[in-house]
Formats: structure tokens, sequence, C-alpha cells
């Protein structure tokens, strides 16, 4: 009205999306008056880096989170099989360049108010034994002074053996949970990947052990009915169940 342009939003990403929406409107060559009500059917939007081969580059990252912030788009994971410090080498921190990368990452991240998650990947050689559920604290906790405040744990393409047990990997994930709880005011839940992460690879008691003894504040990764598969509400009905 009157030349004015007025962007409310519900909070300060609420805003950064209305800023979004603005510039691609303002972009258009003719624009007479327009009212935009915009809100997410959704509350996490966003990407796995989670894949075998070569990790995305760093001009590959920096430009998936400004798109990201242009398609209100708000969590990426961190997970490429390939980092080892991610999976085969879990135990031992970054090198002091790579973390430096890893809190550009986050940074850069943030300014298009996207959650950047970082992954750990143990399941392949993890021991279940104090020490290792400490190497994961200490680890994830490593992170957290990179700037990173959501954390994942990943048990997908664990193939047998003790790695797979549900029973374990919830009291780890209680386990994590209270540790970085009681260490950090500014933590947000936990993720889990399960190994059994689709309905076609579900078998025994795996899922409802983890929806028994998990506490309930982690977050399930889910691909519905297969790897790759559209989710429709019977399937959400199907695993709620489970879980």
């Amino acid at each position: 009205e009157n030349g004015k342009v007025v962007i409310a939003g519900n909070d300060g990403s609420g805003t950064f999306y209305g800023v979004q929406t603005f510039l691609q409107i303002a972009s258009q060559p003719n624009v007479m008056e327009v009212t935009v009500t915009d809100y997410p059917s959704v509350p996490q939007r966003g990407l796995v880096e989670g894949y075998y081969g070569n990790p995305y580059s760093e001009a590959d990252r920096m430009g998936l989170f400004k798109m990201f912030g242009r398609q209100k788009m708000n969590v990426y994971i961190y997970g490429p099989k390939d980092d080892v410090y991610h999976k085969d080498r879990w135990r031992e921190n970054y090198p002091t360049a790579q973390a430096a990368k890893i809190k550009e990452y986050v940074n850069a991240a943030k300014a298009n108010k996207v959650e950047f998650v970082w992954a750990i990947h143990p399941g392949n050689d993890i021991k279940w034994n104090k020490t290792d559920s400490v190497n994961i604290v200490n680890k994830l906790k490593s992170m957290y002074k990179l700037g990173v405040r959501t954390f994942a744990v990943f048990f997908d393409d664990v193939w047998g053996g003790e790695g797979t047990r549900g029973d374990k990997q919830a009291m780890l994930m209680n386990y994590i949970t209270d540790e970085l709880n009681a260490a950090f005011p500014d933590i947000n839940p936990c993720i889990i990947c399960p190994t059994q992460y689709n309905r076609g690879w579900s078998s025994g008691d795996y899922l409802t052990t983890l929806g028994s003894k998990m506490n309930k504040d982690v977050r399930i990764m889910w691909t519905g009915n297969s790897v790759v598969d559209m989710i429709n509400k019977s399937d959400m009905t199907w695993i709620n169940g489970q879980i």
C-alpha cells in the first residue's frame, strides 16, 4: 500500500523466508499488487549427503546452502560415507584444516537458516562398551566446538553382527542424549538412521525395540516402503505403529 511492502514472519526464519519470496517477486518485470501467505506443511525440508563416492566439493556445499535459503529448505545432514572421520576412523577428531572447513560450512548453513546436522557412522566396528560410548560423545563434543548443534548417528549399511542390535543402539542413543543435554544448553534432539530404515528391510522386533527403549526425543529416519519411495499416510501409520 502506497509503495510499501510489509514482511511479517512468525520468527526469524519466517521473516528470512518472507524476504526470499519478496526478492522472487521483485525480480519479475511487473508486479501490481500481491499478498502471500506461506508456511511449511512439514517441519524439516532438506537433504542428506550420505552416499558413497566423492563427497560434495566446497563450492557444491556453499552453493547448496544458498539455494536452500532461497527455496526455504532448512536441514542438511552431513554424512558422506567416504569421509573417513565420519565412518572408517570415526573415533578420531578432524585434523585442524578439515575442522576449520566444517566450521565454515556450519556458519554458511546458519546464515541461510539451515540446520547443519553432523552424522557419525560407528556401526561397522563399534564395541558395545563404555569406552566406545565415551568415544562417540567426545567426538560429538569436538564437533560442538565447531558450531554443530544437531547430531545424527547412522546405523545404515551395517550388514550383520553386533552393530545391528536395536537394544544396544537404543541404549547408546539414550546415553548420547543424556550426556549432550547435560553438557550443552542449546543442543537439539539427536537423529538416528536405523539399520532397518525402510519397511522392505524390516524384520523381527528391531523397530519396536527402538520405539520402546529409546528416548522419545530422538528422531528416527525413515524412507518408506523401500530405499527410495514416495511416502503416504498409510506408510506413516505402519511405521508409527512399530515405533
